[in-house]
């Protein structure tokens, strides 16, 4: 049977009595604090301190310090500063430990190098750096870093000088070819200490242009000021001058895309500033030195993409630059804005022989080795400009259909600020334009033109917020130019035949438009013309402050364009209606009476030269006895038709006989003898 063991039993405290107390009973016994009192108060504290060892006194140190003159003249000794002893603690000798905390010495500031010393030194150690790479960038290939390093000082002074340096230094350093990333058969492949050397240095070229090409689209979009003192241009202006010199200087290397990119983002703004321009005139330049088309692609595609992405409210003369294509002349056949020429072959160039050359002797199998070569050697010349020319072709195709489809998307949207732009684009680029979208183009001119005669791009223009101002003028001439460029250009025979396209329209318009054109004040003023606002209307906008057209040609240049496409066309000149040009002929010569000297001499000239050509068709304008209508001659008619030109006569020529200039009195004495027969 277990045990059950016993219970464990304490002992009670007894209870607490009055004046004791009832805490629990420790082991040690409580100290006497009067007995610590009584026996402190025998201590001899005196006793104690006298026999404490004392410190002694330190030597006096020698002063080794030069006198000096002050500017009394007299001279003194200068003192080395002494050193502040702590004093001991009062609890030292009583054998208290002071605390462990140490006194915490304030830093010393640095004296700062001035800004000016800051940027002497930068100066000569970047022209140190540079004049390395220059010497040997294989060599060197780390310098590239530290040129990097330097730039990104805070001082903006040292950045633009960093910046301008690695700009010189990238320029002298970079290949002529474009250098391609490594791929990992390459980094396998075993290969010579040279070309090991040579890869090593290629990639740490690519790096640090990429770098540095990083840092100047960071800086251009900054767009802040500059914080220096100097009165320098911008960090935003020097990265964006950056930019456009590397493009036109190697726009064969790598990360042209991200040069591209700086410069269309400034173009992008509507504000025209010093750096717009730069870029604009950049992208002009590229167009222009633009051999094998790559360049130009990419840089029409970024334009576009870029247009359409802000709706096309962008400046005109962005859309500008594609008239610097290289293509207009080089795609397919050479062009100018009225005609076209084919072009010539090299061997219809040469038209003597060359002169023989000395003859050399030479042995059979010299010879015939010879005559190998050269077989090789044309050979390869033809494969070369065969493969060259039809890259360069695929390139400006593709650049063409781009320019193409933004002139398209911008037509049919009537954006009010780029219509002149397009219109004299669609001008120039007529004889590249496929037979099939000329229906459309001239519904959407038509349409324009209808639009304009209503007013209805008017009130939509006032509704709209746009800072340029609309001359529906202008866009009218453009759109008849467009018209008849669109049959002058390539094959517009073959076009007229089978698209059996209708003018009709556009030559009623600028018919009737004759009269109004020859009554407006500004109509051999241009966008670049200098005149003063109208009294009348203060609130009408000065012409010096709407932007540039492209067509900086005056209203008088337009109509006689317009002109000669009606009356004189290259094409079947002598097919002209004549009706149609007698009505012209008759309304021509009534508006000189009212036009300035320039303008009434220049209408002169270009009906001397109808009358050249046409001299039988419009003879009974000036012979009463050859009238051959019926009716009254009605001048305010809205149809050529409907005018009956050939019911009244040329009296105008009276009284242009005794105008005060002696050049347009010879213009009409000269239309006469035409007519006459008597040239």
């Amino acid at each position: 049977m277990a045990r059950i063991p016993a219970v464990k039993r304490r002992k009670l405290t007894p209870p607490a009595t009055d004046g004791e107390d009832s805490s629990p009973s420790t082991l040690e016994p409580e100290p006497d604090t009067n007995d610590f009192f009584a026996q402190a108060a025998s201590w001899n504290l005196e006793q104690d301190y006298e026999t404490k060892p004392r410190k002694g006194k330190k030597k006096e140190k020698e002063s080794t310090r030069l006198p000096i003159k002050t500017s009394d003249g007299l001279i003194q000794q200068v003192e080395a500063a002494e050193e502040k002893e702590d004093a001991d603690s009062d609890l030292e000798w009583l054998g208290v430990e002071g605390s462990d905390e140490e006194v915490e010495e304030k830093p010393v500031e640095e004296s700062k190098i001035p800004i000016r010393q800051q940027i002497l030194q930068a100066k000569e150690e970047l022209a140190r750096i540079a004049l390395m790479l220059n010497e040997d960038p294989e060599e060197n290939s780390g310098a590239f870093k530290a040129l990097a390093q330097i730039g990104q000082n805070k001082n903006t002074t040292i950045k633009k000088l960093a910046l301008a340096t690695q700009l010189a230094v990238y320029k002298d350093v970079i290949p002529g070819y474009r250098i391609r990333p490594l791929s990992e058969e390459d980094m396998e492949t075993k290969v010579s200490k040279e070309v090991r050397k040579l890869r090593a240095y290629e990639q740490s070229l690519v790096g640090s242009y990429q770098a540095y090409i990083k840092e100047l689209a960071k800086l251009a979009t900054s767009g802040k000021a500059s914080d220096s003192k100097d009165s320098g241009p911008s960090l935003s202006s020097m990265a964006i001058s950056c930019a456009c010199t590397l493009l036109v200087a190697i726009p064969h290397f790598n990360f042209r895309g991200e040069l591209l990119k700086i410069l269309v983002g400034k173009l992008s703004t509507r504000k025209v500033d010093d750096d717009f321009v730069k870029c604009r005139e950049t992208i002009e330049t590229v167009f222009r030195n633009d051999e094998d088309g790559t360049p130009s692609l990419d840089t029409v595609s970024l334009l576009t993409k870029m247009m359409k992405g802000r709706g096309y409210r962008v400046d005109e003369s962005v859309l500008n630059t594609f008239l610097h294509l290289r293509l207009l002349s080089e795609f397919s056949w050479k062009a100018s804005m009225n005609h076209i020429d084919k072009p010539s072959r090299g061997e219809e160039e040469i038209r003597g022989k060359k002169p023989k050359e000395k003859r050399v002797f030479r042995t059979k199998k010299e010879r015939k080795i010879l005559k190998e070569r050269k077989v090789v050697e044309k050979e390869m010349v033809q494969a070369d400009a065969t493969v060259s020319h039809e890259e360069r072709d695929r390139m400006q195709a593709e650049t063409l259909k781009l320019v193409f489809v933004t002139y398209f998307r911008i037509l049919k949207l009537r954006s009010p600020s780029l219509m002149g732009a397009v219109l004299e684009g669609l001008a120039r680029y007529a004889h590249l334009i496929n037979q099939d979208f000329f229906g459309d183009i001239l519904e959407a001119l038509k349409d324009l033109i209808g639009h304009a005669e209503s007013g209805d791009d008017v009130e939509e223009e006032e509704e709209t917020d746009d800072e340029t101002t609309r001359n529906l003028t202008r866009e009218a001439l453009l759109c008849i130019i467009t018209a008849f460029a669109l049959l002058e250009g390539q094959d517009a025979a073959k076009a007229q035949a089978t698209l059996s396209l209708d003018l009709s329209f556009f030559i009623t318009h600028l018919y009737r438009t004759l009269f109004a054109l020859s009554l407006n004040a500004d109509i051999e003023l241009s966008a670049k013309s200098l005149h003063l606002p109208d009294p009348n209307n203060p609130s009408a906008p000065l012409a010096t402050t709407t932007n540039n057209k492209i067509n900086i040609q005056t209203t008088t240049v337009l109509l006689l364009r317009s002109l000669s496409s009606v009356l004189v066309p290259q094409l079947a000149a002598r097919a002209v209606p004549p009706l149609r040009i007698a009505a012209f002929t008759k309304q021509l010569l009534t508006s000189s009476l009212h036009m300035p000297e320039k303008s009434c001499l220049a209408i002169t000239g270009l009906l001397g030269k109808v009358t050249k050509t046409h001299e039988k068709k419009i003879a009974a304008l000036w012979n009463t006895e050859e009238r051959r209508g019926d009716g009254a001659f009605d001048p305010l008619s809205g149809e050529v038709e409907g005018s009956n030109p050939f019911a009244t006569t040329i009296w105008e020529g009276e009284l242009l006989k005794k105008h005060f200039c002696p050049a347009v009195r010879g213009g009409v004495k000269t239309m006469e003898k035409n007519v006459l027969g008597l040239r």
